[in-house]
């Protein structure tokens, strides 16, 4: 009889790096004193210099393009991407109106081009490594957005994209999944079998993360949070609920790095598993 088989990676990121100084310092000190493993870097977002430069000082902390298509700000001015943004310059936060558009407009398709172009370009001129892509919200869920970063990403040397499959997904997502899944494999682009994260988006906090790495499933698990510490405010509309603080101390938590260590799995960013 075949010896069972057991997980072969482990993948801890951090999303949203650059939108905050609060969650670039979560990060740094996520890295340097907890288990986190990556980041996933907004170009455009206000504290994405500072994120930038945080990097650079933690050479081994991988880090990864997070493209903002939704619920954020852009890298080109409004004006070049009007069938992109509202009135207020930013990407919306409702997805469904944008995905159908991004489908059926050849002009919006142009522009979407064009701006993950530009998120690419400006990751590449940071000078860091890109260890992976994915999309906030994911976004890369959408086969016109998926196309896009498909083509665009190899000329930046993209090898490695999330694929958004987290255990119970609901049951009219997983076409998508697989279908996203089918895509990258024939891509050959390098992806985790299973992501951690989505269903406790905002409250990975100590007791998830050691239920997530006590349940680890067969491949390459990564496991995405939000970390930053403390605000007296809401670091965006939508993350209202977030508990970024708990999430950074799950990260730092000595029961998280025991139950990491007694995993003995290869871990680290994607670059160091593929």
């Amino acid at each position: 009889m075949a010896a069972p088989s057991v997980p072969r990676g482990l993948i801890i990121t951090a999303d949203d790096f650059g939108l905050h100084p609060a969650v670039n310092e979560g990060v740094e000190l996520a890295y340097r004193d907890g288990v986190l493993n990556a980041a996933s870097l907004m170009v455009s977002a206000p504290a994405a210099r500072d994120a930038v430069e945080r990097a650079h000082r933690l050479p081994g902390l991988r880090v990864g393009l997070h493209l903002v298509l939704a619920d954020g700000a852009p890298t080109l001015p409004p004006a070049a991407i009007p069938g992109l943004v509202g009135a207020d310059g930013r990407f919306s936060a409702s997805m469904v109106g944008k995905g159908v558009r991004f489908y059926f407009s050849r002009d919006v398709q142009r522009q979407l081009a064009t701006e993950i172009r530009a998120q690419f370009h400006t990751f590449a001129c940071t000078g860091l490594p890109l260890d992976h892509v994915n999309c906030h919200k994911h976004f890369h869920l959408h086969p016109t957005v998926l196309s896009l970063i498909l083509s665009i990403g190899r000329e930046y040397g993209m090898r490695a994209v999330r694929l958004p499959l987290e255990a119970g997904a609901p049951f009219w997502l997983r076409p998508w999944l697989a279908l996203l899944r089918r895509r990258l494999d024939a891509a050959g682009m390098a992806h985790n079998d299973q992501v951690v994260g989505i269903g406790a988006s905002g409250a990975m906090d100590e007791e998830a993360l050691l239920a997530a790495l006590s349940g680890l499933r067969d491949g390459v698990t990564e496991i995405y949070s939000h970390p930053a510490v403390a605000t007296a405010t809401p670091l965006a509309p939508t993350m209202s609920t977030y508990r970024h603080a708990d999430e950074l101390a799950a990260l730092l938590s000595p029961r998280v790095r025991a139950a990491v260590e007694a995993l003995a799995l290869p871990h680290g960013g994607y670059a160091d598993i593929f």
